[in-house]
């Protein structure tokens, strides 16, 4: 297999598994979002740990953080990991898996504003049109939920600035999961004792609950490891488009899995998002073929 065909293999993979997680954490029942968020971060630390001994990565992994400056970065993208992952849960559980999807239809177009607004950037046609028209997206949305869509509004912007974070350091995924998830490690570690201090806690009182819960690490890091294959094999465009695969699983499930209410009115607000982003990966394919024509 070629190398491209292997990192498109490894890349669906990772997108159709981030796609179908709404699932996992439906079937954890009982247990509160803010318990699954936790028992995510201590497992996947876990796992992480073990892969980067494995590997015989750990105490470089380690010693990354004695500078103050990686330190305060990772501890920056730790709080936004920590939010946009919560936010994740608690509105699967919520039953707005369709707002959470435009959330991430959002983040591409965020990220154009962000080159904008941080690196000066101009943007160029397509990009104008794939704004305007995502802009529309919100606003025709926001009048059809009859209230601001803060779920969507929260993890485009904690999961486009984790992005933006992490452009800082030059960091393996799995190494800074494993830090990040580190740095979260005495919170998480105190809310769960706090739960099974006043009895609400889920963990170790079913079978069927303590394994989904304790395979959360496993669920948050096989993605993780797939599309770190694919990041190396794979270019930029090809991964951008492959990243709007997630959130059209996240959109189906919720209307024909879960049952949330789809009226006209946000159809035709997400007919103008998915025009936005068609627009936008015409304009990344455009743009990829100019640099590599200019490579040549």
């Amino acid at each position: 297999m070629s190398k491209y065909k292997l990192g498109l293999l490894y890349g669906l993979c990772a997108y159709f598994f981030w796609g179908f997680l709404p699932i996992y954490w439906k079937h954890i029942e009982g247990a509160s979002s803010f318990e699954i968020l936790a028992n995510r971060g201590i497992w996947s630390l876990i796992l992480c740990v073990g892969l980067l001994a494995f590997r015989k990565q750990l105490k470089r992994t380690l010693s990354i953080i004695k500078t103050k400056r990686m330190f305060s970065i990772l501890a920056i993208s730790s709080g936004l990991l920590t939010i946009n992952w919560g936010v994740f849960i608690w509105a699967v559980g919520a039953n707005r898996v369709v707002e959470s999807a435009l959330g991430y239809y959002i983040a591409p177009l965020l990220n154009v504003l962000f080159g904008i607004i941080i690196f000066r950037e101009s943007l160029r046609k397509l990009q104008w049109i794939a704004v305007s028209l995502g802009t529309i997206s919100v606003l025709v949305i926001t009048y059809e939920y009859d209230q601001f869509p803060w779920v969507a509004f929260t993890l485009a912007l904690s999961w486009g600035t984790y992005g933006l974070v992490k452009k800082k350091i030059d960091l393996g995924a799995l190494e800074s999961l494993a830090i990040e998830t580190l740095i979260a490690f005495i919170p998480n570690v105190v809310f769960l004792f706090y739960i099974e201090g006043n009895g609400s806690a889920q963990f170790g009182h079913g079978v069927s609950v303590t394994i989904l819960l304790a395979l959360a690490g496993v669920a948050t890091v096989i993605p993780l490891l797939f599309f770190n294959g694919a990041v190396v094999r794979l270019p930029l465009s090809t991964l951008g488009l492959l990243q709007y695969i997630t959130p059209t699983i996240f959109f189906l499930l919720g209307v024909f899995l879960f049952n949330e209410d789809m009226s006209t009115g946000k159809v035709i607000g997400f007919g103008f998002i998915w025009a936005a982003l068609i627009a936008l990966s015409f304009d990344l394919l455009k743009s990829s073929r100019t640099v590599d024509n200019r490579v040549a």
